[in-house]
């Protein structure tokens, strides 16, 4: 096919109904897998703790109330929810009336983010620099907010060759910019991006707008998520009317550091379920959201990093008789380019998550071909339309596509398609995926 004739591929196909293999190709062959990654953190955390698992971060009071003043600070102790204020999870509403409920209408202290419930937040193995300060390669940690994402806002300077005037979301004002767009003649091309160079504590907006062209927003990784949970809310409670006399902090930066053991809880927030998180993480694809729902996997009584969660995800796969010689994964996300997996391994996984009632959250969870999520506007017309449910996975130079499709005779198969390192473009990749997608939806055994 144009522009993948020269790639590696990974493929295999298995009825569901007939427990018969139908077709692989390089099919025990390690390949990097991007985000079709996710389908193991998702299974695997639901194993862990269940569809109906809930996270908890609790607010806490470290003084007295007293005649509505809480003398001491506010400790927000997060456990890794990945949702709050995103697109599985809630605002600060119920935050604001829980607090005021317990009689505060002002803090003489800090608003404190305390994310010492697990590591702390890093970018993970051999995960790109250029991709930190996008959102896909926002950092997950005990307290995130809104996926960790913020808003820019570039507009032209007076005149070409003037500095562009960039101006950043006020609860953003703890991350260090640096400036580097200028602003182009009028009707030039616009290039704006985002990079967190490494070694650089600040995050540089780099390139080029046109003069008197308009503004223009764009989304940015918050850099440390703790800072951004604290700030943002203590912004909301301000708002609300609570006056605050100190300032929103990491508990790191804290000296000496307050305790969240002698800490009075007054709210205790539970996150929607985890098969309710798990529809936009798998729909959208959201790294933050699989980082989080991979962590799960961490053995009851060991401390939530990321390699206990990565022994503790190894462990359910060898369970599940999925050996890993089939795989090598350093992430829950599969951002990394360390990760690399077996068609056969994924298909192992598809096969003991199957679900033909397409009740499951994982099942549901998963794209519909030109119907919604990242599948939304591919395979329209053809008989994979509406009928075909897959994870894709994005990365240069690499696009996979892996679940479930229903054939012209009503036999329900998993497939699994793994290209890498492909000579042409991506939407190359993405016709030959589609193409092995619509070839089995028409499949028929009849002749």
């Amino acid at each position: 096919m144009p522009g993948v004739s020269h790639a590696a591929w990974g493929v295999a196909v298995q009825s569901l109904d007939r427990r018969e293999r139908l077709f692989t190709l390089n099919s025990a062959t390690l390949l990097v897998p991007a985000s079709v990654a996710k389908l193991m953190s998702v299974a695997t955390a639901a194993d862990a703790v269940g569809w109906d698992y809930r996270y908890t971060t609790t607010v806490r009071a470290t003084g007295p109330i007293v005649n509505g003043v809480l003398q001491g600070d506010l400790i927000v102790v997060g456990s890794g929810d990945p949702s709050i204020g995103g697109r599985a999870g809630d605002d600060f509403t119920s935050w604001v009336q829980a607090i005021k409920s317990a009689g505060i209408r002002r803090i003489e202290g800090r608003v404190i983010g305390d994310d010492d419930l697990i590591d702390e937040p890093r970018p993970q193995l051999a995960w790109a620099w250029d991709d930190l300060g996008y959102t896909t390669g926002a950092l997950f940690g005990a307290l995130n907010l809104a996926e960790n994402r913020s808003t820019i806002t570039i507009a032209p300077g007076p005149s070409s060759g003037a500095p562009a005037v960039v101006t950043v979301d006020p609860r953003l004002a703890f991350r260090v910019l640096t400036n580097r767009v200028a602003t182009g003649l009028a009707g030039s091309p616009q290039l704006l991006w985002p990079e967190q160079r490494p070694g650089d504590p600040s995050l540089t907006i780099a390139g080029s707008i046109p003069a008197a062209a308009p503004a223009v927003s764009i989304a940015v990784a918050v850099g440390n998520p703790t800072l951004w949970f604290a700030s943002v809310l203590k912004s909301r409670l301000v708002r609300d009317g609570i006056e605050i006399t100190g300032d929103a902090v990491d508990i790191d930066d804290v000296v000496p550091p307050s305790s969240r053991d002698t800490a009075t809880v007054i709210y205790s927030h539970r996150s929607r379920t985890l098969g309710e998180i798990a529809q936009p993480l798998l729909k959208d694809s959201i790294n933050l959201y699989a980082e989080a729902l991979m962590r799960l996997n961490v053995a009851a009584g060991v401390f939530p990093t990321n390699d206990a969660a990565l022994e503790g995800l190894r462990k359910r796969l060898d369970a599940w008789g999925i050996s890993n010689a089939g795989y090598q994964l350093v992430d829950g996300s599969g951002l990394s380019r360390r990760d690399a997996i077996s068609a056969d391994a994924v298909l192992s996984l598809l096969e003991r998550m199957a679900d033909p009632s397409a009740k499951s959250p994982f099942v549901t969870g998963l794209p519909i071909a030109g119907v919604d999520g990242s599948l939304s506007t591919r395979m329209k017309g053809t008989p994979a339309e509406n009928n075909v449910r897959a994870k894709t996975g994005t990365m240069s130079n690499i696009r996979t596509l892996a679940g479930y499709v229903t054939t012209r005779d009503g036999e329900h198969l998993a497939f699994v398609v793994l290209i890498n390192n492909f000579e042409g473009t991506g939407a190359n990749a993405n016709d030959a995926l589609d193409a092995v997608a619509v070839r089995l939806a028409s499949f028929s055994r009849k002749p």
